[in-house]
């Protein structure tokens, strides 16, 4: 488990685990947060962002080439925020490889990023979004960001209520990868494989999941053609 002593209540974490497959042989020999868009590897743009609102700490999971991105990454001094590490031995998906981390947020909400896509949305309203979950006066477990749907996902993942809950049914946005959660949202889940929608489900059928339209530049880096696209993002 990743321990921290930080005084900073907000913490995050950057989902960097993945084999990105559908990069085919861009990611045979590299991991794909370490593509290179304009010049600098992709999960530096997050940690420069995290580091410039005020986030100290920073845990990145690491599985397949890790030892590559924690060799380019360092400590995180160059980036002016300290940088953690959880290895995963085996694959955990989403949802797993933030019960791995748990004991490093300290039951304080936490910031999360998908580290295969760039968006412009404002990180310091994710940091409003913590402190409101902190308070946790009205049961809130997460707040997500949600985008236009994409062309390769036109169905979508939640629909938004008028309310601003995340529903299951009716006309659904796709998840932005970027959120505030509180870690009660995976307490009562062991160690092991999970994905982070089917931890959501129940949350999201009791209301406890609230989200937010963006409408700004959003872009999942996932294949080469959308790497092409960040270049001029």
């Amino acid at each position: 488990m990743v321990k921290n002593s930080s005084p900073i209540h907000t913490r995050a974490m950057i989902l960097a685990a993945g084999k990105g497959e559908r990069m085919g042989d861009l990611t045979r020999a590299c991991p794909k947060p370490l593509l290179l868009v304009r010049g600098q590897p992709l999960i530096s743009y997050h940690l420069r962002r995290l580091a410039a609102i005020g986030i100290q700490d920073c845990v990145i999971n690491l599985r397949y080439l890790g030892e590559q991105i924690q060799e380019t990454l360092g400590d995180g001094e160059k980036f002016n925020i300290r940088i953690h590490y959880s290895y995963e031995t085996e694959a955990l998906e989403t949802a797993g490889g933030i019960i791995q981390t748990l004991d490093f947020f300290e039951e304080k909400p936490f910031i999360l990023i998908s580290g295969d896509v760039l968006c412009d949305y404002r990180l310091e309203e994710l940091l409003l979004q913590a402190a409101l979950l902190e308070k946790n006066e009205s049961s809130i477990l997460a707040h997500l960001v949600m985008v236009d749907n994409p062309s390769h996902h036109r169905e979508g993942d939640f629909a938004l209520r008028e309310d601003g809950s995340l529903g299951l049914e009716g006309q659904k946005l796709n998840y932005a990868g970027m959120g505030v959660y509180h870690p009660k949202l995976f307490s009562n889940y062991p160690l092991g494989y999970r994905k982070v929608g089917d931890v959501m489900k129940a949350a999201i059928s009791q209301r406890k999941i609230t989200a937010e339209y963006y409408s700004g530049k959003w872009l999942n880096v996932d294949t080469p053609e959308r790497l092409e696209l960040a270049q001029r993002f």
